[in-house]
């Protein structure tokens, strides 16, 4: 394995990991104080703005790097025809998926607190969340399995 393909593996599992966690973190720690009233919007807002910035960025490094790596081991014919390729193609659908669950949840939450609103923007949010939660965990499992070797 070159430095390269090492460096984007690095690149790729961690940024899939801390994109990953921060989703789980928002959906499990974060969105229940906005749902409760218990926070306010201010911190609040910093919290989604920050996992913004995360998921995008980890959208760039993840694409960037999975495609390079995809780019080294896989053509058409292995991505189409073969369990991995299948894997892979999952991959990317749920990176998709998440993506524009976290930024559709997020602007809900975001719209609200403009107003100063927590609660309703919480409860307008919680199925994306719930849902980009979900794709997040499948996320690492598909990666656990294709760094495992599932073929």
């Amino acid at each position: 394995m070159s430095a390269l393909d090492f460096a984007m593996y690095v690149l790729h599992l961690l940024f899939a990991g801390v994109w990953a966690g921060s989703v789980i973190f928002v959906t499990v720690a974060v969105w229940p104080t906005a749902r409760d009233g218990t926070a306010n919007a201010k911190p609040l807002r910093f919290v989604v703005e920050r996992l913004r910035w995360i998921s995008r960025v980890s959208a760039l490094v993840l694409f960037a790097s999975g495609g390079h790596m995809a780019g080294q081991h896989y053509n058409v014919a292995r991505l189409t025809g073969q369990p991995r390729g299948h894997l892979v193609l999952t991959m990317v659908a749920l990176w998709l998926a998440l993506a524009a669950l976290v930024e559709i949840g997020s602007s809900k939450l975001a719209d609200g607190f403009d107003q100063k609103k927590v609660r309703q923007p919480a409860r307008d949010a919680k199925p994306f969340f719930l849902a980009a939660s979900v794709v997040a965990a499948l996320l690492l499992v598909v990666g656990g399995l294709l760094a495992g070797g599932f073929s």
